[in-house]
């Protein structure tokens, strides 16, 4: 894109100077008046108006845009209707391989006010694990990886100030998972786009966490008797609760968790029905140890962490599959191999079982890296527009390993020096890819950011309530305290509170690496 077409970004920022949401709204388009809005490489395809509630409409605005000739990005934008807009507007980052719009979650977001957009990343298929619209089309994963991300951005905004006659106050980005990578990469590479961002469980690592999804699957099919099926996987969660949990249903502090899966293994004599093989010890020991450079040791993806193994949503569905015979219903297993097959290696055949994790992996992430990976720890120009960044990530998430997360902080403080002044990292106890898990972790982390962006309440220790915004549990459920990483919660006379450090470091990383490593 090369800006705003019709309206330049001095405009913009201009309008947003001189007029309040509601001093334009009685100079707002009607939602009809949208349709011929000229816009740069882009253009409105459907304009309905849709009720948010009974007193309460939104424009809905379908847009198709194409910054290349083989671009096909769709998106839409939500703006509420007259005095209904709270000035905001924030965009929703993706998840999986995308390929379709978020419509819920920024129908949500416009019923309490805020001017929202979401896009598609630039194809369109209903299996979020599809790769094949990759196969041979490098623009696609270009726009996959980063450019639907600002031409989104950039359409929503020309949007409201054609619709408002005013642009947005404050303006976010929330994902999780794929989202989350897409929030990194926008305060990458984008950084005066957003005055806050929510980076949940973030994919950041996009290129070696695929890596990992091929070394899963070899692991697991390592020797006859390595797989790890349903029963095994209760076993290994029964095992590290009662190592680590103190009779909890999860794992509070997993850092101070010294739990090994040997201590699971059959005895001579013991029944194989509540114990493991030799060979399913391998196995869970090398996903716990997460992905190394076979040449030189060094670890490229920390591994899962202890405690949620047999969850739903746990290692069945993301690892291991229903058995050992159905180990591609995985969704790493469907991710890593549909990445290596379609946008990698360009071969609809391509095993990943016999990737060479080292040159093999190389050149797969020489391919790639640089449109996918949002791996750039230097956020200097996020933190002198005043950005600030929540992200948080459930330590018993299958998807993508939780360290990962700790990593980038850890490489961003590294680079940055401190950064509570800006960017607050969550570790949720318990929780799954993104929400559910034995561990409460509902938090409306975009109204944590808003406050913290709008009236510079920085967040503290949080409680967390049972279930996810998506779903929450019974108000009179049990919560739990989130505290700040690197923080932990702690039981005192008078209930938790947060104190002291996290009881170990994570376990060692590649060092700094460059914007497009």
């Amino acid at each position: 894109m090369r800006g705003f077409g019709w309206l330049g970004a001095g405009v913009l920022a201009l309008a947003g100077l001189l007029l309040s949401p509601q001093a334009a709204s009685a100079r707002e388009l009607k939602c009809a008046d949208l349709r011929d809005i000229a816009l740069d490489h882009a253009g409105v395809t459907k304009v309905t108006t849709e009720a948010l509630s009974d007193t309460v409409n939104a424009c809905r605005l379908q847009v198709t845009a194409k910054p290349t000739p083989g671009s096909d990005i769709r998106i839409e934008v939500w703006i509420p209707v007259g005095g209904a807009w709270n000035g905001k507007f924030v965009q929703f980052g993706n998840g999986g391989f995308a390929g379709r719009i978020p419509t819920a979650y920024i129908k949500a977001a416009a019923a309490q006010g805020y001017a929202t957009a979401a896009t598609d990343d630039g194809h369109q298929t209903d299996q979020g694990t599809d790769g094949r619209w990759a196969l041979r089309h490098p623009e696609k994963v270009a726009d996959f990886g980063w450019r639907a991300l600002k031409v989104t951005t950039d359409v929503g905004k020309a949007l409201i100030l054609a619709q408002k006659g005013v642009g947005p106050g404050k303006s976010y980005f929330d994902g999780c998972s794929d989202g989350g990578r897409e929030a990194l990469m926008t305060a990458q590479r984008q950084p005066e786009d957003f005055d806050g961002i929510v980076a949940g469980a973030p994919a950041y690592d996009f290129t070696h966490l695929l890596g990992y999804a091929a070394f899963e699957a070899q692991a697991l099919k390592a020797a006859p008797d390595a797989y790890l099926g349903p029963p095994q996987l209760a076993i290994l969660q029964a095992a590290a609760l009662k190592a680590c949990a103190g009779g909890g249903s999860y794992i509070v502090d997993p850092m101070a968790c010294r739990f090994d899966p040997g201590q699971a293994q059959c005895r001579p004599g013991q029944n194989g029905g509540d114990c493991l093989t030799a060979a399913q010890v391998g196995a869970a020991r090398a996903i716990y140890g997460g992905l190394h450079d076979p040449r030189s040791g060094k670890l490229l993806m920390p591994g899962l962490t202890f405690g949620g193994e047999a969850q739903p949503g746990g290692w069945e569905a993301w690892v291991t599959g229903p058995s050992g015979d159905r180990l591609d219903q995985a969704r790493s297993n469907q991710f890593g191999s549909n990445f290596f097959k379609y946008m990698a290696f360009g071969d609809p055949a391509y095993d990943m079982l016999k990737l060479d994790l080292g040159a093999g992996l190389d050149e797969a992430r020489g391919r790639t890296s640089h449109d996918l990976d949002a791996v750039d720890p230097d956020l200097g120009r996020f933190k002198a527009h005043g950005g600030k960044l929540i992200q948080f990530h459930g330590w018993n998430d299958a998807a993508i390993p939780a360290r990962l997360s700790i990593a980038y902080y850890e490489d961003v403080r590294r680079t940055m020096g401190p950064t509570d002044g800006f960017y607050r990292l969550y570790m949720v106890p318990g929780m799954l890819h993104c929400g559910g898990g034995a561990g409460p972790g509902n938090v409306d982390w975009l109204a944590q950011l808003d406050r913290w962006v709008t009236v510079g309440e920085a967040p503290g220790p949080l409680q967390a309530g049972a279930g996810s915004p998506a779903a929450p549990g019974p108000a009179d459920a049990p919560g739990q305290l989130l505290c700040p990483y690197p923080q932990v919660a702690t039981k005192a006379p008078s209930g938790w509170r947060c104190g002291g450090a996290a009881s170990a470091a994570p376990p060692a990383r590649r060092g700094r690496r460059g914007r497009h490593a």
